[in-house]
């Protein structure tokens, strides 16, 4: 893995009433939008472009979210891999893996 693998995503945080709110997606779909149907997937960069991060970040801060928005085939590869979301609440959108996380 080179140096450019390991940063594949934007995590970006979001506090919103005293909860952290966890955006995460694939650089490359970064910006993009994907129709299917009546469904709409946004990745707009004022809501999922943060910082640069790697696996290990993107899991850290799964972990400890409330809520979450996590786009993209590696975005939603970490999310399963932290058992932050079950492979059965995945959508597809265009081909393009999409889930949201909410502890209660």
């Amino acid at each position: 893995m080179t140096g450019s693998e390991l940063f594949e995503m934007y995590l970006k945080k979001h506090e919103t009433e005293g909860k952290v709110i966890v955006a995460v997606c694939d650089k490359a779909i970064l910006g993009k939008e994907f129709r299917e149907g009546k469904l709409v997937l946004r990745l707009d960069e004022r809501f999922y472009k943060g910082d640069e991060a790697c696996e290990d970040t993107v899991k850290e801060a799964l972990i400890c979210a409330a809520i979450a928005n996590v786009s993209g085939e590696r975005s939603v590869a970490c999310a399963i891999a932290c058992e932050c979301i079950d492979p059965d609440a995945i959508i597809y959108i265009e081909g393009i893996p999409h889930a949201q996380m909410v502890r209660l």
